[in-house]
């Protein structure tokens, strides 16, 4: 499982950050994450909508759920039964959402190791044969940010990324009527609204430690993504 792990998305990832860094005449590392970050957003584009169509498809039956919780108030089995026959009738998965995000998990672990290897100057006897070997990579980026050193103040940019992608998502508001649907309805949204704040902080807490190229990486993949659940969204409302 580990050798194909490596085969099919830890070496490729590797290999591309090595050729556009050979690619670009100034040989600029952070300007390679770039263009990588651009390229697998495109290849993963497919996956994103379909979350995020998911998403807006769950929210729509937010009604007809809180009906459901309504009628069967005191019969949870019946309620479970009843909420996967509209799932069914609506051709909604409540995991669609989810699956597409977990396919892309390896993507993302593949990343984060290859830049890690880049950033030491190592790993370079996995090499494509058409990709040159730099013999070091100059960590310096644009002229003055140091990618293979913490660095917090894009740490910071990454956390507040992360919390206006957040907040572009669709998110349930918790329904005025009492009862014990009202009272779970009321339970999720403030754990949604915890998470808002949390993950933005972790990643401000996690991006200050680790080498600014990766960091730079989750700063610039979450700009893409709210532009993509612009654009996403947009189309929606459109059709």
């Amino acid at each position: 499982m580990l050798y194909l792990y490596n085969i099919i998305l830890f070496q490729p990832v590797y290999n591309a950050l090595i050729f556009f860094y050979n690619l670009i005449p100034w040989h600029d590392l952070g300007v390679s994450i770039l263009i990588l970050t651009i390229l697998l957003k495109i290849i993963l584009y497919p996956l994103s909508a379909k979350a995020l169509k998911s998403q807006r498809a769950l929210q729509s039956l937010e009604p007809k759920m809180k009906a459901l919780q309504a009628q069967y108030k005191d019969d949870k089995q019946g309620l479970a039964k009843a909420t996967m026959e509209l799932y069914k009738q609506e051709k909604v998965s409540p995991f669609s959402s989810c699956l597409p995000l977990l396919i892309q998990l390896p993507f993302l672990i593949a990343i984060y190791q290859a830049m890690r290897t880049v950033v030491a100057n190592k790993g370079f006897e996995m090499l494509y044969p058409f990709v040159s070997n730099p013999g070091t990579i100059n960590a310096m980026s644009f002229g003055f940010l140091d990618l293979s050193k913490p660095n917090i103040i894009l740490a910071i940019l990454a956390g507040g990324a992360q919390f206006l992608q957040t907040k572009m998502l669709p998110t349930s508001q918790p329904p005025k009527a009492a009862g014990a649907g009202a009272k779970d309805e009321g339970q999720m949204a403030m754990i949604n609204k915890q998470m808002m704040y949390m993950m933005p902080l972790f990643t401000v807490f996690i991006g200050a430690s680790l080498p600014a190229g990766l960091t730079l990486y989750w700063f610039f993949t979450t700009l893409l993504t709210m532009g993509q659940q612009y654009l996403v969204f947009k189309k929606i409302k459109t059709s």
